[in-house]
């Protein structure tokens, strides 16, 4: 195998283990909401109704999640605290947007879901080197 292949092969290893941990983290927000959400539900019954903390409670949901699986996998607290963060930006740059009445709930939602891929990807680019590549 010559070097130049050896360099090809070792980068596309290093892109598959960022893209599988992208895609992990992905699943273990999933969980996190999926799992959490009941609890939530039982313990404040009206949260769905009050946007800006269904919002927020569902991030750290997301993030729990994460946290939990990036902890398994034995990542650093400062990786875990920085894609946790990922989560809640997208919503506290856009809350004041739906608190203006510029945004709807469901327009708030959808948009930081939609940001959150980004503001994910922009946190484990600062750490690729953690993350595989």
């Amino acid at each position: 195998m010559s070097s130049e292949q050896t360099i090809t092969t070792t980068g596309r290893r290093r892109w598959w283990r960022f893209a599988r941990h992208a895609l992990e983290m992905a699943v273990a927000m999933v969980v996190g909401m999926v799992v959490l959400e009941p609890v939530w539900s039982f313990a404040w019954p009206g949260l769905a109704d009050n946007v800006t903390a269904h919002v927020l409670v569902m991030a750290t949901n997301m993030s729990l999640g994460m946290a939990l699986w990036m902890r398994i996998r034995r990542h650093g607290w400062a990786g875990i605290a920085e894609m946790s963060l990922a989560m809640y930006v997208p919503y506290v740059v856009l809350l004041p947007f739906h608190w203006a009445d510029a945004l709807s709930g469901s327009a708030l939602m959808t948009a930081g879901h939609v940001l959150m891929v980004p503001a994910m990807l922009a946190a484990m680019l600062r750490r690729r080197h953690e993350y595989g590549c």
